[in-house]
């Protein structure tokens, strides 16, 4: 889009500016030659339409919107068809609020389960997260509406996400934490796609050449605009040069001078900013090309997000059939998030739903016949004597006790990973205390990801709902009660225990690095190829029927096989194909990879034949000598199933590739183990390529990129105490739950946001000044302070009367 008719009538200082941001949701408008800004909001599962100047973490409230099913429960529904449904709900929704680039879906690889943000995200596999992706993009941008995957890319883990560096391999990269990119760019043609936070390997990733230009627009073919997570640029230059498109929020204009100096300097190519313009343009003209607003059905919605969050729930345990409950069961209701729902995650993608339903207020009788109902707990997750005996009170003369429990807010937020992966202590005496009643206990869980299950036993059947949005509740009823058959599948591996995960040690990385040193050995892979049981593994779940597999058949082409029935009532079933190399490898690789799926609704005793062809991604690798995709010539072995750890169809097939079967380099040994827990320093440095970069944080001096945390090594007596005041902020904002999430987003945030995210009210040599102050010259400092927000302010001024007066010019 260089060619764009309107770049010949632009300045270079109109195009610098066109590439930032007029505020924090909004492009640049350039009135005279009829190009108008257009508005962007977070919603990956509801909109959140904030006014032009409000925050973007989610504190701020947002115009109302039907809050669907979080990506984590909509993943478990392995549907592409319900994901685009959705997508086109979201993509009408932001029609009607006046907004044309919706940020979403979240697809980055859930590498841990103590992701703080993977409730937003679809799967710990490429293939599920890329197809999902892409469903939900067609959706969106059927509406006119452009879609923005997001975050690319190794994004894995809150802790310094706008510092750390994603250490990974080429071949680890490529066939993990790109390939999902990968099918949604090749698959859904996004119209934008949006940069992560973080360095990957050594680099930002908003001023990766290799991954923008070389990657995600030479290989991959994209053709739309690349924008920068909100505060995610740390060079505007850099950022234009490598494919970076466009700099949010607003950092005023200052981004604009340097690119305009670069220009002029012969630092920076003016066809690059062309190219970048021209990106921008063509977002303008694919996002307003649609005149009409149609006014959204909000109940129609509503009953797609039921349907969703029915779709979405897995059905972990059900003893003795407990499970559906039969018409007129008398139910004891037990727990505070029966009342008071957890049905979204906390930080950005936090939605101000239409209406919100809950377990206690929509009990569906007279399907069902509530007798009573007690707290059990605090919703902090503590507990006292006289609720736990209110439970005992409440489930007399019951048949079951559902009983809500949940993964606190506190524990799941952007912004900060999960501590663990256990309940909280009064949840569990209250699990306790009812089972202890003797009545069978229906456990109903939400929450963003895994728990971990030692009380399993205690229980009758374990329904999870992760968050379901606002029909959350309505669809656990419709599952409970045998309205709708739980479809559910479980989209990540759930542990015994955090320690199985083949990230315990290492997750989240405390240092400026983060090694990703299982390679390719990423939760059910490291699983797999370990001999480890997890409690419920990747693409497990129950339904009220069962299904039975036969006749498997490979050929070059792909794999054929019958699904049937065998059950009494009418249920969905996901078939799934994984892979696994049985002869000699040179590359290490995972004992299953999932290659294939097809989700199925079968009648009692109805059977179906199911054919996954083999595409290009089946049997490929990437190869790091030629830097290319291969396949190894040899042995294979297909397996087929209802999920990874029950495969009961296998077959054999040798396979031509384009390389031949080699043998693996002896320093990768510790990887042929399977256990991405015990990988040394020098396996890794192995794979990697290069030696290791350094852990540890290189203070003092500190710098633009260094975390505020890292004031507690300030060589100044000034710097340390302003560490101590941003602790006790920290701390005091945790412990009362107020904004901790904005405090955190600063205390590990690097000093560049000062300026980045300011709106132009501070310039960057204000940012200089203030570091020269907390390394140790504070006189200095100060004047330099002083003097850089003072000729800041009038150049910012200028700058603005100039872009306004330049944008009305006839």
């Amino acid at each position: 889009m260089s060619d764009h008719p309107s770049l010949t009538a632009l300045s270079l200082g109109v195009k610098a500016a066109l590439l930032s941001g007029a505020n924090v949701w909004q492009t640049r408008t350039i009135g005279r030659l009829g190009i108008p800004s257009v508005w962007t909001s977070d919603g990956p599962h509801g909109l959140r339409k904030q006014a032009g100047d409000a925050d973007h973490l989610g504190i701020g409230q947002s115009e109302q919107a039907v809050c669907f099913p979080t990506a984590a429960t909509l993943a478990n529904s392995w549907d592409e068809s319900l994901l685009t449904e959705v997508g086109a709900a979201l993509g009408r929704e932001a029609i009607e609020h006046g907004v044309q680039v919706l940020l979403g879906p979240g697809l980055n690889i859930k590498r841990s389960p103590l992701g703080g943000r993977n409730f937003e995200y679809l799967s710990e596999d490429p293939e599920l997260s890329g197809r999902l992706a892409a469903a939900y993009v067609r959706g969106v941008q059927s509406e006119g509406v452009a879609a923005t995957p997001k975050h690319f890319a190794g994004n894995s883990q809150e802790l310094d996400r706008l510092v750390s560096d994603s250490v990974i391999d080429e071949r680890t990269l490529r066939e993990i934490y790109l390939t999902a990119f990968e099918i949604v760019v090749r698959e859904a043609g996004p119209w934008a796609l949006m940069s992560s936070y973080n360095r990957l390997n050594g680099t930002y990733t908003h001023e990766h050449r290799q991954l923008l230009a070389d990657i995600l627009r030479d290989e991959w073919g994209f053709d739309g605009a690349v924008v920068s997570d909100w505060g995610g640029v740390n060079d505007p230059v850099a950022s234009v040069a490598a494919g970076g498109t466009l700099q949010m929020p607003s950092p005023g204009f200052v981004a604009a001078r340097a690119v305009t100096e670069a220009v002029e300097s012969g630092a920076l190519a003016e066809s690059d900013v062309d190219a970048r313009v021209g990106e921008i343009l063509q977002l303008v003209q694919r996002t307003t090309a649609r005149s009409d607003r149609p006014v959204v059905d909000a109940e129609a919605h509503h009953v797609l997000a039921r349907r969703a969050a029915a779709a979405g729930a897995v059905l972990l345990r059900n003893v003795d059939g407990v499970l559906p409950l039969a018409a007129g069961t008398r139910v004891a209701l037990v727990g505070d998030f029966a009342r008071t729902p957890r049905y979204q995650g906390a930080g950005s993608s936090l939605v101000t739903p239409t209406r919100l339903t809950t377990l206690l207020g929509d009990v569906p009788t007279p399907a069902v016949d509530l007798i009573g109902y007690a707290a059990g707990y605090r919703r902090d997750g503590t507990t006292a004597p006289e609720l736990l005996a209110e439970i005992a009170d409440a489930a007399h003369g019951a048949e079951v006790i559902v009983l809500a429990l949940a993964v606190p807010e506190a524990d799941e937020s952007e912004g900060r990973d999960r501590p663990h992966l256990r309940l909280p202590q009064g949840q569990l005496d209250a699990l306790a205390a009812a089972a202890d009643t003797g009545v069978p206990v229906v456990a109903v869980i939400a929450g963003g990801g895994p728990v971990e299950t030692p009380w399993l036993g205690r229980t009758a059947a374990l329904l999870h709902g992760h968050l379901g949005g606002q029909a959350g509740a309505e669809g656990l009823w419709d599952v409970l009660t045998g309205v709708v058959e739980p479809g559910g599948r479980l989209a990540e591996t759930h542990p015994r225990v955090l320690a199985d995960d083949a990230t315990a040690t290492r997750f989240p990385a405390p240092g400026p690095t983060a090694e990703y040193r299982e390679g390719p050995l990423v939760r059910y892979r490291h699983h797999a190829s370990a001999g480890i049981e997890p409690a419920f593994p990747f693409g497990f779940g129950l339904g009220y029927t069962t299904f039975g597999y036969e006749g498997l058949v490979v050929t070059d082409t792909g794999a054929c096989f019958t699904v049937r029935n065998t059950g009494e009532r009418r249920g969905a079933e996901v078939a799934q194909l994984y892979v696994q190399r049985t002869g000699p490898s040179a590359v290490v690789r995972p004992a299953l990879e999932l290659k294939g799926f097809e989700k199925l609704w079968l009648d009692p005793g109805e059977e179906q034949v199911v054919t996954i062809p083999f595409g290009q991604r089946t049997f490929r690798f990437f190869d790091v000598r030629t830097h290319d995709w291969q396949v190894e010539a040899g042995q294979y072995r297909v397996h087929v199933g209802p999920h990874s750890m029950h495969l009961p169809l296998r077959a054999d097939l040798t396979v031509a590739g384009t390389v031949p079967e080699g043998s693996l380099d002896p320093a990768l040994a510790p990887y042929r183990r399977g256990d991405g827990r015990e990988i040394p320093a020098a396996a890794f440095a192995a794979l990697l390529g290069r030696p290791l970069p350094p852990s540890a944080w290189d203070v003092p001096p500190l710098t633009e990129n260094t975390p505020l945390h890292q004031l507690r090594q300030a060589p100044s007596w000034f710097g340390r105490r302003l560490f101590d005041l941003l602790d006790w902020s920290m701390r005091r904002a945790e412990a009362t739950g107020r904004h901790a999430l904005e405090v955190g987003h600063v205390f590990h945030g690097p000093f560049r946001t000062l300026h980045t995210m300011t709106g132009g009210t501070v310039p960057t040599e204000a940012t200089a000044a203030v570091l020269t102050i907390v390394n140790g010259r504070p006189l200095r400092g100060i004047g330099g302070l002083v003097v850089a927000l003072v000729r800041g302010g009038l150049r910012e001024r200028c700058a603005r009367r100039a872009f306004d007066a330049a944008a009305r010019a006839r």
